[in-house]
């Protein structure tokens, strides 16, 4: 094997949890914290303009806090999530949390202060040096919009260390409870195996064997549904911490805050799912003919994602150092420097990918401020899909990579942006393993790995946005049952995929980590905006090919520095409020369903 698959995390820490160096970066952390809680409280605007060097000074500091937070828990969750019976690691991180409370307590008297400046010193500030930094100014005018609904200082302090033992708590509580779930399963040979979350779901959503995933999905929804009420009091009481604090803060609406966060109007919301929902049909039709290529006359829940093999066809299956290559190889087409990245990452071990019991499941990026480095992590099963996923993580690190020169606050794009460059390199992926086909057999089974992720983005994410939707109105006036809420599961699901499956997933819920994050609400729609975003970067980049690298590059940097909006005009000269956008990168992928349909049918 050319390529580890296990990461490198000793050349961050030596030693784990136990290093040494962690152990010091912790230190001074803390007097980090501290240093700058000084500097906040001791600031005076009036007096330190006009050059306004105090104010740099906390700003220089405030980096070096925000990338030691970054650096200490991307390490110390990487520990976690490849040992999830790292009970030390459970125990750090919830140490971490608690000094980030410290430093949120921080930021509220600073963001209090910037709020309270007149206009005319807010002016003088503005034309400081630190505001001619690319994406100072709009991060800093964000924060002293936002500033204006805060309470006061000492009611924000008390919040912000409730969450910690409660908002934070149930969300790690979470992680916890999934590491509880386990799948026992006995192989062809006869070997009994207990598969962890991860493992069970790869198998289950990935067999080619119509009776393995069956199995698997019913012992799967089974599983789940034992800890039901567990899961539910976590999400409860989660989404009623959440509910609260924005009541608290005269926030009406539950989606004010996920749209503040993704800085995205509604009006894009509303014309990207009114968009989807015109288009249903096609992917409505392409699930019931990859049903009946199964043998069934509806889509099941657990073949969604299940290979079509027909005829002589074998799937192919990509040892971690094909795919490499791979990938490396086909990012070149577009952008070679995005390859050379792909290279740096695999070269110097950056990806943990091996398939072994104790891993937490899913997959993510995760970035190490201090090191200008990121890490990956997935369990790779040899299908094309882990091709595309372990893609899809190469271009998150590929984002990260190309700002790590940019102020550390305009660096903090959010989620709908973030997966731009993700869902750009999956996409670089699909279509070069459909024009390397060699029969139609071939053809059908990569077009249909290919359209896995736009049902994903289409029906799934969409029933998931719905459920979180109406989780939000009814937890208003309620605490939920687990019934109540596996039936508003259940009511999404039905909606978002037109009653069209002979299976659904209840307990889905329960089973994605998405609804349990604390940080980040409304873990759904950036997913489907980032996939049609991406779209139309990616037609637009097929046009120009490698020419189109820098315009990418350029466009990756602004993420954090502008609005949606703004973002999509200054670049691609779209509206994105209209359905226009939308309705084209849905185009592209009914064409992808017309070409299956058209040569699926000698199949039926």
């Amino acid at each position: 094997m050319k390529y580890s698959i296990t990461w490198d995390l000793d050349s961050l820490f030596k030693g784990g949890v136990d290093s040494p160096e962690l152990t010091k970066r912790l230190t001074l952390l803390d007097q980090q914290i501290l240093d700058y809680t000084a500097l906040i409280n001791q600031w005076l605007p009036e007096t330190d303009a006009p050059a306004f060097s105090g104010f740099s000074d906390i700003i220089i500091l405030q980096e070096a806090v925000t990338n030691g937070f970054g650096q200490t828990i991307s390490f110390v969750n990487a520990i976690q999530s490849a040992d999830v019976n790292n009970k030390k690691a459970g125990t750090m991180l919830a140490s971490l949390f608690n000094k980030s409370t410290d430093f949120e307590n921080a930021n509220v008297i600073l963001t209090k202060k910037l709020t309270a400046l007149p206009d005319t010193l807010w002016a003088n500030l503005q034309a400081s040096n630190i505001f001619k930094k690319q994406g100072v100014a709009f991060i800093l005018n964000e924060t002293r919009e936002h500033g204006k609904r805060l309470l006061s200082e000492n009611e924000e302090n008390i919040i912000n260390q409730l969450s910690t033992d409660g908002f934070n708590a149930w969300s790690t509580h979470y992680d916890t409870l999934v590491t509880q779930i386990s799948i026992p399963f006995t192989e062809k040979d006869g070997t009994e195996v207990i598969l962890s979350a991860g493992q069970a779901f790869n198998k289950m959503m990935g067999d080619a064997d119509s009776a393995v995933r069956a199995e698997l999905f019913k012992k799967w929804e089974n599983a789940w549904s034992e800890k039901a009420p567990l899961f539910a009091d976590t999400l409860n009481h989660l989404d009623g911490f959440r509910l609260k604090a924005d009541q608290l803060h005269g926030i009406t609406s539950h989606l004010q805050v996920p749209l503040e966060y993704n800085r995205m109007q509604e009006e894009t919301l509303n014309a990207m799912w009114g968009a989807i929902s015109d288009n249903k049909q096609p992917f409505v039709d392409f699930l019931t003919r990859k049903a009946q290529l199964l043998g069934k006359e509806k889509m099941e829940w657990q073949d969604q994602d299940a290979p079509i093999i027909l005829g002589e066809f074998e799937e192919k299956r990509y040892t971690f150092d094909e795919a490499a290559e791979f990938i490396v190889e086909n990012f070149n087409k577009f952008s070679p420097k995005m390859a050379d990245f792909a290279q740096i990452a695999f070269d110097k071990s950056w990806i943990e990918a091996e398939d072994r019991p104790g891993k937490r499941p899913g997959g993510y990026c995760t970035s190490l401020p201090e090191n200008k480095e990121s890490r990956i992590f997935m369990t790779y099963g040899e299908s094309i899909n882990e091709v595309s996923t372990l893609a899809h993580e190469l271009g998150h690190a590929y984002h990260s990579h190309v700002m790590w020169d940019l102020p550390v606050m305009s660096q903090d794009y959010a989620m709908n942006v973030a997966e731009t460059a993700s869902t750009f390199a999956e996409l670089i992926v699909a279509d070069a393993t459909l024009k390397q086909a060699k029969s139609d057999e071939e053809k059908i089974n990569l077009i249909d790995v290919k359209m896995q992720n736009a049902i994903a983005m289409f029906m799934n994410i969409h029933t998931r946005f719905i459920f979180e939707n109406n989780l939000h109105e009814a937890r208003k006036d309620n605490v939920l049952t687990d019934e109540e809420i596996t039936q508003l599961m259940l009511d999404a699901q039905k909606e978002s995929y037109c009653n069209s499956l002979g299976s659904y997933h209840p307990h889905f819920w329960a089973s994605k980590l998405h609804f349990f994050i604390d940080d980040v609400p409304f873990y759904n729609f950036p997913y489907t905006f980032g996939y049609l975003f991406s779209l139309g970067i990616y037609a637009h980049a097929q046009k120009q090919g490698t020419s189109f690298e820098d315009e990418y590059i350029a466009l990756l940097r602004d993420t954090a520095s502008m609005t949606t909006e703004e973002l999509a005009k200054k670049h691609l000269d779209v509206d994105l409020t209209k359905p226009d956008f939308w309705q084209d990168g849905i185009n592209i992928i009914k064409k992808d369903i017309e070409e299956f349909m058209t040569i699926t049918k000698k199949y039926i």
